[in-house]
């Protein structure tokens, strides 16, 4: 695994130009799978396809940035730009699962795992490190539908976060700091659907979110980075396992409560849906790197036919 950086990396920087390093994995990368599931819906103002390049932006300590990421003849190219197009370039690997370790995976427990790892194995657990991101995202997903979730984002984002540099296919922006998150008025969280219990879950977190996420960081197993964020009022078991998958890209994380999955889960194993308690039986064989199958069943297109009327909001709040 090799990252190499441009020689002019440092008068790019001075100048405004883009940045420009090419990340070598050690193993291949679908890069789509990997890094395109941190996308919140195809409006997302953080992340969008364009053709074969994933766009993204971040914050920084050095500000705001843009990454345009390409899979080219097994290495991803990646451009950077804005001040923080340095920092952005450092995160490569990570989006690209360079620490997602398969070590101890076994897919020959199921047919439908075994043949989905076989064909697919650039399927990686991409992570962000970015904690206060992928928690707010949760908590706001918490109550109402994918749908309802990706407009609140996507209209918080654009209204109360950057602009992102670069040329972008269309206009992009940067999440808002944790600071910011917190001097969102109560109307806009209303105009935009998010309830009280979620606004005040993401203000209360917003005030503590550097401490929350030094804690999460330095907890090294799925219980204990459980009990870091199931501290706090208003975060479940179901929002901590999400913020875990995007933020860490942990192998294990189960999003216990989730309105579907445990259907997915248990069609594609057995071809009948299941309940909670029958999906973490059915996971249990993989203890460690439940996530690795869920993203694997994903994968495979395997998918109970939908019936009835489309969802009405779900209440995770307690999850």
């Amino acid at each position: 695994m090799t990252l190499t950086a441009d020689a002019g990396a440092a008068d790019a920087a001075l100048s405004g130009a883009p940045r420009e390093t090419v990340y070598r994995p050690a193993a291949p990368v679908d890069l789509r799978s990997t890094v395109g599931m941190l996308r919140r819906g195809p409006g997302d103002p953080t992340m969008m396809f364009d053709g074969p390049v994933i766009w993204r932006t971040l914050r920084t300590p050095l500000g705001a940035a843009t990454l345009a990421l390409r899979a080219q003849s097994g290495e991803i190219r990646a451009t950077a730009w804005g001040g923080g197009a340095e920092h952005a370039l450092d995160t490569v690997p990570d989006l690209c699962g360079a620490r997602d370790d398969a070590s101890g995976f076994d897919p020959s427990h199921h047919p439908l795992i075994s043949e989905v790892a076989r064909r697919s194995p650039g399927i990686r657990l991409a992570r962000t490190g970015v904690v206060f991101d992928a928690l707010a995202c949760a908590v706001i997903e918490q109550k109402v539908t994918g749908l309802e979730a990706f407009r609140a984002w996507r209209l918080l984002v654009t209204k109360f976060g950057e602009r992102a540099p670069g040329p972008t296919p269309r206009p992009m922006y940067s999440a808002p700091t944790a600071a910011q998150w917190h001097r969102i008025p109560s109307w806009d969280w209303h105009q935009v659907s998010v309830q009280p219990p979620q606004s005040k879950t993401v203000v209360r977190v917003a005030e503590r979110a550097d401490s929350i996420s030094r804690a999460l960081l330095a907890a090294s197993t799925g219980e204990e980075r459980d009990r870091v964020l199931t501290s706090f009022p208003g975060i479940g078991v179901w929002t901590s396992a999400e913020t875990r998958i995007r933020a860490l890209g942990d192998p294990d994380a189960v999003s216990v409560g989730d309105y579907h999955l445990a259907h997915e889960v248990g069609y594609a194993l057995t071809g009948h849906r299941t309940d909670d308690d029958g999906m973490l039986e059915l996971l249990a064989p993989w203890a460690g790197h439940r996530q690795r199958v869920i993203r694997l069943i994903f994968a495979s297109g395997v998918s109970e036919p939908r019936r009835g009327p489309r969802l009405s909001p779900e209440d995770h709040r307690s999850r």
